[in-house]
């Protein structure tokens, strides 16, 4: 059974930083496309950063310069390191399969307040 379990999040002051995990099984991680997605409320959840098998990454521009997305093999999990949060930054976050997605898991939260 594949699984991905993210954790990590929680309530954070403006300006201040969260490591996000998404500690996979079932598949390998290195060997495919994982992105992290977010969703506000009433809003669509949307793609924010993604890694492929070679390691280069891609964030979108919301994001980019302040969350960086990577990978420990070793552990087969992907992270989502978060730096300078602001208020716009609270959702809940998830990560995925790229290509041949699974059903999405429980994610993990991010609140921003000071």
């Amino acid at each position: 059974q594949v699984q991905l379990v993210e954790s990590g999040g929680g309530l954070v002051q403006p300006g201040g930083s969260l490591r996000l995990s998404c500690a996979a099984s079932g598949r390998t991680v290195a060997t495919y496309v994982m992105g992290w997605y977010r969703q506000s409320p009433g809003k669509e959840r949307e793609f924010i950063a993604g890694i492929v098998p070679s390691g280069n990454t891609l964030h979108v521009d919301s994001v980019k310069g302040r969350f960086t997305i990577s990978r420990d093999n070793a552990k087969n999990t992907v992270y989502l390191q978060m730096n300078n949060i602001q208020p716009e930054d609270a959702a809940v976050y998830y990560c995925n399969f790229r290509s041949r997605p699974i059903d999405w898991g429980r994610g993990t939260r991010v609140t921003v307040s000071s």
